[in-house]
C-alpha cells in the first residue's frame, strides 16, 4: 500500500499539490499557503531525485520542508519586504494636527468650543477661552481635539 501511495504521489503529484496550495492563496490570501505550496513543489524536485522515497518519508520530509520554509518567510523575507513608511501621518490627519497652535473661532464654554485648522473648523473641549484666542492641540479624539 506504501509503495501504491508513493508511485501515485511521484513529482507529478507533488507537483499539482503545489499548484492547488498556491491557487487557494490566491483565492484566500494570507502567505500561508503559498509557502506551503512552494514546499509541495520542492518535494516534487526531490521525487525526481530520489524516486524510490517511502510514503511516510515524503510526509516527513513534507512536513519539515513546510515548516522550514514558513520559518524562513516570517524570520527573513517578511521583514525584508513590509513596507518602510516614510509618512505614518499621511492618512491620520487627525494625528497630524498634535502639538499644532490653532486659533479659537468660536469660544470654548464648559469646555466645548470650536477651533480653525486650516480651511476646516473642529470641535475643541479643554479650558474656557474666548474667540480669537490661540490654544495648542494635545491630542485627537474622533473628531474632537483637545487643547490648552
Amino acid at each position: 500500500m506504501d509503495d501504491f501511495i508513493s508511485k501515485l504521489l511521484g513529482s507529478y503529484g507533488w507537483w499539482l499539490l503545489a499548484l492547488l496550495l498556491i491557487a487557494a492563496e490566491l483565492v484566500a490570501p494570507g502567505y500561508f499557503l503559498l509557502w506551503i505550496g512552494l514546499a509541495a513543489a520542492v518535494m516534487g524536485l526531490l521525487m525526481l531525485l530520489f524516486p524510490d522515497l517511502g510514503f511516510i518519508a515524503q510526509a516527513v520530509v513534507f512536513g519539515v520542508l513546510s515548516v522550514l520554509i514558513c520559518f524562513v518567510y516570517w524570520k527573513y523575507i517578511r521583514p525584508a519586504t513590509e513596507l518602510r513608511d516614510d509618512q505614518p501621518l499621511l492618512n491620520r490627519k487627525g494625528a497630524r494636527m498634535i502639538g499644532r497652535h490653532v486659533t479659537v473661532v468660536e469660544p470654548i464654554v464648559n469646555g466645548r468650543g470650536k477651533v480653525k485648522i486650516g480651511d476646516s473648523v473642529w470641535l475643541a473641549e479643554g479650558d474656557d477661552r474666548e474667540a480669537g484666542s490661540v490654544v495648542e492641540v494635545l491630542s485627537v479624539n474622533g473628531t474632537t481635539l483637545t487643547v490648552r
